[in-house]
């Protein structure tokens, strides 16, 4: 147990120094460090996901969420009407009757919108968001993220440590969770190849790709980098013309 304690501060050490950009969660980093600590702990990505599921619950309860006849949930259910099951993934939409101008995923499918943001854009735009969080779910950003605020967490690794399995967590350690999810910030190369999926994802719904760019715009004029979604996913010019690049069939 020593040894295996040893190699878990080792690890985290090492992720600590080169896991992180200017705070943010770099996917690539992380895997390249972190795979053999996770499989020494057997934390698999069911356990993952499950943990994930347990934590949305907890937030949920800390949250007003709209009722299925509110006119919020509504609107949201007839944007997301295609993507419950969407590209192999079961989604699960609510939304949050909060000022906060955000949204976010987690690894179990979770997508939650607030009002703040609802009330910010129109329809296209904020499908455009949600398909930018969506493909942090695709592409296991949220996954890798969720697994690395475990390992890096001694409470949590103890739980981990037992088979793997993450179903002893108290509900303040799941709520320590699902605020680590909803506060994270990602590398610049898991916000562009989330803002690719879901150009990708408004084409095939045959929307409008460029309501991706004008989210960030919107968001950009409205609000700056004052905190919400611009806070955990920072915009600059290199994100809009490498969206603009991408729609325009330039490549990234």
């Amino acid at each position: 147990m020593r040894l295996l304690t040893l190699f878990i501060i080792s690890f985290i050490s090492a992720f600590t120094l080169t896991g992180c950009a200017n705070g943010s969660f770099d996917t690539n980093a992380a895997l390249a460090l972190g795979g053999g600590a996770v499989q020494a702990l057997t934390l698999d990505e069911a356990s993952v996901k499950q943990t994930a599921t347990l934590a949305a619950k907890e937030y949920d309860s800390k949250h007003k969420v709209a009722a299925s006849n509110d006119p919020y949930s509504i609107r949201l259910a007839k944007m997301t009407r295609s993507l419950q099951n969407y590209d192999g993934l079961t989604l699960n939409f609510k939304v949050y009757k909060a000022d906060e101008v955000n949204a976010f995923a987690m690894a179990d499918g979770t997508v939650r919108v607030y009002t703040g943001l609802m009330d910010a854009m129109p329809d296209d735009q904020v499908l455009a968001v949600i398909g930018h969080e969506v493909g942090h779910v695709k592409l296991k950003h949220s996954y890798h993220q969720m697994r690395t605020q475990i390992l890096s967490n001694t409470a949590l690794q103890a739980a981990a440590g037992v088979g793997g399995i993450v179903g002893s967590l108290s509900q303040g350690q799941l709520g320590q969770l699902a605020t680590g999810v909803v506060s994270a910030q990602f590398s610049q190369r898991d916000e562009l190849a989330a803002d690719s999926f879901a150009v990708t994802l408004l084409r095939s719904l045959g929307k409008d790709p460029r309501a991706m760019t004008r989210s960030i715009q919107t968001l950009k004029a409205k609000f700056g980098a004052g905190g919400g979604f611009m806070s955990s996913h920072p915009s600059n010019d290199e994100r809009i013309n490498n969206l603009e690049r991408m729609i325009s069939g330039q490549g990234a």
